[in-house]
């Protein structure tokens, strides 16, 4: 089935915009900008969305549904516990790299007391954070991991995955010397060191090595 051209339209905006957003930031992107990407005018961007907000949670909301299910997805897989672990944390910070500006943009909306509408969006895309907590307790119970709190666990786990990202801007100078290359290579080694850091606070105390 062919896409219409509403589709096809929009999805040159959602692409365009996600490219100026992750080029800029929210604040610096500027909608003619986004339209010159997306080979359209202005005045057709604004007929679809008549503000850089209301573009901007449209993006979110798409690529929230893209991405987060899959995500979260894997820890429903037959993996063992460690093994789901790994790979969560793994493409958590792969899809932040390619998309950074959704931290900054939960992160606004939160400034603006707007929490609510990133917890509906989150909430739509199959985030189940109660199933989460009971795979916890269901390992807990027998005996693959130590005993946790599972919120503590998860805000945790989310802390030490987005904080680069939403930090970036600072570190990226006073630690890197405005080495963009090497920030990445950074964000993209924290993979393995963060995986590392939560299946070792995980691990029961005689499976540790």
């Amino acid at each position: 089935m062919k896409k219409s051209d509403k589709e096809n339209t929009e999805e040159k905006i959602f692409n365009a915009a996600k490219k100026v957003f992750v080029r800029k930031g929210s604040d610096g992107a500027r909608m003619q900008e986004i339209a010159d990407e997306a080979g359209i005018n202005k005045s057709l961007l604004h007929y679809y969305y008549r503000s850089k907000d209301k573009l901007f949670a449209a993006v979110f909301e798409f690529f929230a549904s893209k991405f987060f299910p899959d995500i979260f997805n894997i820890f429903n897989s037959d993996d063992d516990i460690f093994i789901k672990f790994e790979k969560f944390i793994h493409a958590y910070i792969d899809m932040l790299s390619k998309n950074p500006f959704i931290p900054m943009f939960m992160l606004n909306e939160i400034k603006k007391g707007n929490a609510s509408f990133a917890i509906k969006v989150i909430s739509r895309a199959g985030v189940n954070i109660k199933a989460f907590e009971q795979l916890v307790e269901k390992e807990i119970k027998k005996g693959n991991i130590k005993n946790v709190n599972p919120k503590n666990l998860i805000i945790n786990m989310l802390g030490l995955i987005i904080f680069p990202f939403i930090s970036r801007p600072l570190f990226e100078v006073l630690i890197f010397d405005n080495n963009k290359n090497a920030v990445d290579e950074f964000l993209a080694q924290r993979k393995e060191e963060v995986s590392t850091l939560i299946i070792n606070m995980l691990k029961p105390e005689k499976t540790l090595n």
